[in-house]
């Protein structure tokens, strides 16, 4: 599991919504010293907040800190999803147009045909997905907010 932290800002029928603070990860880059994203990242300017709607069947209230995870396998279908499938399609089409000895401009036309193409596919395939529960963020635990102990 890709674990975040967050905070809960709505809660939901089996569900919950979670504030996460979003930044880069140049804060552990070996070139961060000499590098202006990594100095962005230190003063904050690359941080932003997102709001993630999160399973849950834990019972907690506005403001709990929360841990939400996702599935690994499901991070890596859709990086491949989102940016592997437009590129191949872009050159598919860019190769069967320049197989047929259609001229450049074409040929250019053709791979970017391909390239909308595919990412229409993507986007109609991320709605149908949206709603299946195997493919959403869960809550992993709540954290601690006050002293442990009796």
């Amino acid at each position: 599991m890709i674990e975040e932290t967050g905070r809960v800002v709505a809660v939901e029928s089996g569900a919950v919504w979670v504030e996460t603070l979003r930044k880069t990860t140049c804060s552990s880059c070996a070139a961060n010293a000499g590098c202006g994203q990594g100095l962005m990242d230190k003063l904050g300017i690359g941080a932003r907040r997102g709001h993630v709607r999160a399973l849950c069947d834990l019972n907690l209230a506005v403001g709990d800190p929360v841990v939400i995870g996702v599935r690994e396998d499901l991070l890596v279908r859709a990086s491949l999803l989102v940016y592997l499938w437009p590129l191949l399609a872009f050159f598919a089409f860019a190769v069967l147009a320049d197989c047929l000895a259609l001229a450049e401009p074409l040929i250019i036309l053709s791979g970017l045909g391909g390239f909308a193409l595919a990412g229409f596919a993507v986007r109609r395939h991320s709605r149908r997905m949206a709603n299946d529960p195997a493919s959403q963020p869960v809550v992993l635990r709540a954290m601690l907010t006050g002293p442990a102990g009796p």
